[in-house]
């Protein structure tokens, strides 16, 4: 077989090949077995009819295209190798002549995007700047998770007074449009101040008193008449104020594995600087990759971004969003130079990813979609996207590659090593096997305790960020 690559474009070339009559061969014999098979001539077993037989029932045309259309593939691959391209898309097929006779070649010609060759600017010792640490800024984050730590092991207790915002309410709901009820809800446990309910509910709910009622105005967020304003009609059933823990060290052993409230507070403040470190390496991430894409032309396939474009509205059920279409088209494009980049900078460093790299990979996704990580695994496996995931988890280590490369400094001037604490893998999102969090400060299960008084129904003691305390 012969090749040949025309570039079209820097992203689309034109491959023309030859393939000689004997090495069509194989794929004509078996296109004669198969059709053969699947004809009944009288006098012969199936699959053993004479091809001068077939050709004479079926045509040497049907059975040339059954041969083409088998051998295509392989001879394509074949000239992708032999050229060195690194197609993308589908490819456009000519078959420009067929074997009419033995001994005539099979000639075609096919057009393909391709991924473009880059010339990528010098990154080594690249000077990136990023905010320096705010110590005051560090000292609130302490504060605030502390405090969230304290509400995560808070106590409802029923109040005699109206309420007020960071209360928790019983409430019945019913909304309305003109004389007909839309929708109703008895019982709901609400945190006032949550915003995370009805529009003008948390107004309206503070300064109530246990059993008052009251009717305020507001578009609904969901159902037939969504954005539509409806009456809604609130009542208050009860009123809970949350009571924090004493910060001493009962709590401490109660929140965590520590014995005291100093090492507590020890270990918050680490994770509070480990926080602020971690926003310095993704802002001198995002730095990186900003300057990188600055200094390097990345032509993009129109044909390939338009068929992602098409696929992503067609999803979306807004192909004639126009609006949306620029909108989408952009996101596509860069997310595609992106790409195009990483991956030309992780053949650069000669980037490898290993199976753990990549079964870390998994299971982080995993937990994005709230998956089991052995099912979410099976179905990746099962939609051929494994090469997709390696290709990530690449572009990864290509982007931290860069990043361990920089000379990182913040603005008052100090140099800044994201080797400490492992932070130049983290602060890309990938982390090969650190802990981000470092200690967990629920070491252990509380779904069995109890922290509050019994007629408080509905407090979940074990995590804030997981359901919002009240909820049902």
């Amino acid at each position: 077989m012969k090749s040949a690559v025309e570039t079209l474009n820097p992203t689309r070339v034109k491959l023309t090949v030859e393939v000689p009559f004997d090495e069509l061969k194989p794929s004509l014999d078996a296109a004669y077995k198969t059709i053969g098979s699947q004809i009944n001539v009288p006098g012969f077993r199936a699959g053993k009819v004479p091809a001068r037989i077939i050709d004479q029932r079926v045509g040497r045309g049907a059975v040339l295209q059954e041969a083409v259309n088998d051998a295509l593939p392989r001879f394509y691959g074949q000239a992708v190798e032999e050229n060195k391209i690194r197609p993308l898309g589908q490819p456009e097929v000519d078959v420009t002549e067929v074997p009419a006779d033995e001994g005539q070649d099979l000639k075609f010609t096919i057009e393909v995007d391709v991924r473009p060759e880059l010339t990528l600017p010098e990154y080594d010792g690249v000077a990136i700047e990023v905010d320096v640490v705010d110590t005051e800024a560090t000292a609130a984050d302490v504060e605030a998770r502390i405090t969230a730590l304290r509400q995560r092991f808070g106590t409802l207790t029923g109040v005699e007074r109206v309420a007020a915002m960071g209360d928790f309410v019983s409430i019945d709901l019913v909304a309305s449009i003109g004389e007909e009820d839309i929708d109703s809800a008895k019982g709901i446990s609400y945190e006032i101040g949550s915003g995370n309910m009805i529009d003008g509910l948390d107004d309206a709910l503070a300064g109530m008193a246990a059993q008052e009622s009251k009717v305020f105005t507001a578009p609904l967020s969901g159902g037939e008449h969504e954005g539509k304003d409806a009456e809604i009609n609130v009542t208050v059933q009860s009123v809970k104020e949350r009571v924090l823990p004493e910060l001493d060290d009962d709590f401490a052993q109660l929140a965590s594995e520590f014995d005291t409230l100093e090492e507590l507070a020890a270990d918050i403040q680490v994770q509070a600087e480990r926080a602020k470190k971690m926003e310095q390496g993704v802002q001198a991430r995002d730095k990186v990759l900003e300057y990188l894409l600055e200094n390097t032309e990345i032509p993009i396939p129109d044909a390939l971004v338009e068929a992602e474009v098409t696929r992503h509205l067609e999803g979306e059920s807004r192909l004639e969003d126009d609006e949306h279409r620029t909108e989408v088209n952009k996101n596509t494009r860069d997310a595609m130079r992106s790409q195009f980049l990483l991956d030309a900078i992780a053949e650069k460093e000669q980037v490898s990813v290993g199976q753990p790299e990549l079964i870390e990979y998994l299971v982080m996704s995993a937990q994005q979609y709230g998956m089991d990580p052995n099912e979410f695994a099976k179905a990746v496996d099962e939609g051929g996207q494994i090469p997709d995931m390696v290709a990530e988890v690449a572009r990864r280590k290509a982007l931290a590659a860069v990043l361990e490369k920089a000379s990182i400094v913040d603005t008052a001037g100090t140099t800044i090593n994201l080797n400490d604490l492992n932070i130049a893998g983290d602060a890309l999102g990938y982390d090969e096997g650190a802990d981000h969090e470092g200690h967990d400060h629920e070491g252990h299960d509380h779904d069995g305790h109890d922290h509050e008084d019994r007629e408080d129904e509905g407090h979940d003691t074990k995590s804030a960020d997981t359901e919002a305390p009240g909820k049902d």
